[in-house]
C-alpha cells in the first residue's frame, strides 16, 4: 500500500469511522457511498452519514496463524479474527494481549491502535486497529494487559478455561 493511500485512509484506521444509511440505519465499515440494503439504492447516494464505531465487539470466528506473511514472521503464532462490532459491521483484525489458546468465539473485545508494520528503508511506521480482550484477566503469561513485557519471575497466569477446536 502506498504511503499516500495509507494517509487518505487515516480517519477510518485511527477512528473506526464508518457511515450509516439515513433511511434504513444500517452501519457500514469502511464507509460506503451507497447503501446496498435499501430497496431503492439511489436514495442513499450522497446521503450516507458519518458514523463513529465504539470499537467494542465480539469474536465471530478466528484462526491461529503459524505461517506469517512477509514482515510478520516475528509475531507467529498470532490470531486473526472477524469481529462483529456492537453496531453491526464485521471487521478483520489481529487479536492481541491474550494467549492465543484463550481466544474463543464470543470473546468480548475492544479496538486498540497499534503498529502494523514499517515500510521501506525510511522506516515509515504504519499504525492501525487490532482488538484486545475487554476482560483484563486475558493476557499472555509474560505480559500485562498494557503490553509491556515483565520479567518472567513476576509474571502471573490466569486460566479462564479452554475450548476444544477441530
Amino acid at each position: 500500500m502506498s504511503i499516500a493511500r495509507f494517509w487518505r485512509e487515516t480517519p477510518r484506521r485511527y477512528n473506526l469511522g464508518g457511515c450509516r444509511c439515513p433511511t434504513c440505519q444500517t452501519v457500514y465499515f469502511p464507509p460506503r457511498s451507497v447503501c446496498p440494503v435499501c430497496v431503492n439504492h439511489r436514495r442513499s447516494i450522497g446521503r450516507m452519514e458519518p458514523f463513529q464505531l465504539s470499537g467494542e465487539g465480539e469474536v465471530v470466528t478466528f484462526t491461529l496463524v503459524h505461517e506469517a506473511a512477509e514482515g510478520f514472521e516475528m509475531q507467529v503464532p498470532y490470531v486473526m479474527a472477524i469481529v462483529r462490532a456492537k453496531e453491526g459491521p464485521q471487521l478483520t483484525a489481529a487479536v492481541v494481549d491474550i494467549d492465543p489458546a484463550d481466544v474463543k468465539i464470543g470473546l468480548k473485545v475492544r479496538a486498540t491502535f497499534r503498529k502494523l508494520r514499517e515500510e521501506g528503508r525510511a522506516g515509515v511506521i504504519h499504525y492501525g486497529y487490532k482488538f484486545a480482550p475487554m476482560d483484563a484477566t486475558h493476557h499472555p503469561p509474560d505480559r500485562p494487559a498494557g503490553g509491556t513485557r515483565l520479567p518472567a519471575t513476576t509474571a502471573t497466569t490466569t486460566t479462564v478455561g479452554s475450548e476444544a477446536r477441530a
